[in-house]
């Protein structure tokens, strides 16, 4: 009698970060199973409440290993999901399309445009597919205002402001996510899925102005087609508004288009499910979707800031 395999495999890789939950919650709730997981940290106990079958690793070369044995039996995992430091995020695709899996990778997909190049060569090598999750752009508020710019005039150009101010301590600038050689930075490394989210919404960049960068805080002008987008990102908590901060939050999140405010600070609890539930169903985003973000964020890095020179986002008046 033949099986029908309905359950897919999946590994993780950063399987002790940040992020690795919401992987591991979405997983769970699509009906997969975690056959194995990956962290050089051994704080892991989340994988109790999930999947406590589930082979740990501590060595790379040991779950490279793991994965070999099972394509080489013919049974490769389904999925792998890519979970850590953003300047690995390369090479764990790399591991993941070698022993025949595809692969689900955080954002960012990976640290310069040419490395997005070379794993489309990947893809056509080895027949496996290359995910990217970008789950703003499930988000209802944001897809509603996608619909609305979508439907007007092709000629109408948007003024946005975009501030994002999240909290971080000491800690942030001792670790990877410190480092600009590892994370890309404060505009890759909690600015890119905003600027995925504006190209997806107004169209390709047209310029991008820097007018400050720095290991805590970052401001600049983007032309899209459709948008003229003043952005301000920021590690400190000092720089949230003074009636938030008064308030007790320790993250500012705020889109104004055309002076109205688009309110989406809520609905971000399952937006990783569904962005499994996407690729499930063969609608998932891949390598094509994040080159755009990719690229404006590496000019953002590698430019030289001009100063408050021009139109410059309000916040930098501070």
């Amino acid at each position: 009698m033949t099986t029908i395999k309905t359950e897919k495999t999946f590994g993780l890789i950063g399987v002790a970060g940040y992020i690795a939950p919401r992987h591991i919650h979405a997983i769970k709730e699509t009906g997969g199973n975690l056959c194995a997981a990956l962290d050089k940290f051994d704080s892991v106990g989340i994988l109790d409440r999930y999947f406590p079958e589930a082979s740990f690793f501590l060595e790379p070369e040991r779950f490279d290993r793991y994965l070999y044995k099972r394509q080489r039996q013919g049974n490769p995992l389904d999925f792998i999901s890519i979970c850590s430091p953003n300047y690995l995020h390369d090479a764990h695709i790399r591991m993941a399309l070698r022993n025949g899996s595809d692969a689900i990778c955080e954002k960012p997909l990976v640290l310069n445009p040419w490395n997005v190049d070379a794993l489309e060569q990947l893809e056509e090598d080895t027949g496996r597919k290359i995910h990217h999750v970008l789950q703003l752009r499930l988000h209802p508020a944001i897809v509603a205002l996608k619909n609305k710019v979508d439907q007007a005039s092709p000629d109408k150009i948007y003024d946005v402001d975009l501030s994002y101010i999240t909290s971080r301590g000491k800690w942030y600038h001792e670790s990877w996510k410190g480092d600009i050689a590892k994370s890309g930075g404060i505009s890759t490394n909690i600015g890119i899925h905003f600027f995925d989210m504006l190209q997806w919404i107004f169209g390709e960049p047209e310029q991008n102005t820097v007018h400050r960068h720095q290991a805590d805080q970052a401001a600049g002008f983007l032309q899209l087609k459709k948008a003229r987008v003043r952005w301000f990102l920021s590690l400190n908590f000092h720089d949230i508004p003074e009636a938030a901060r008064e308030k007790g939050f320790q993250t500012y999140r705020s889109i104004s288009v055309e002076g109205e405010e688009v309110e989406f600070s809520g609905g971000f609890t399952d937006l990783h499910t569904q962005s499994y539930q996407q690729i499930l169903n063969g609608k998932g985003f891949g390598l094509n979707d994040a080159r755009s973000s990719i690229a404006i964020v590496h000019e953002i890095r590698n430019s030289q800031p001009k100063g408050l020179k021009g139109d410059f986002h309000p916040l930098l008046r501070q």
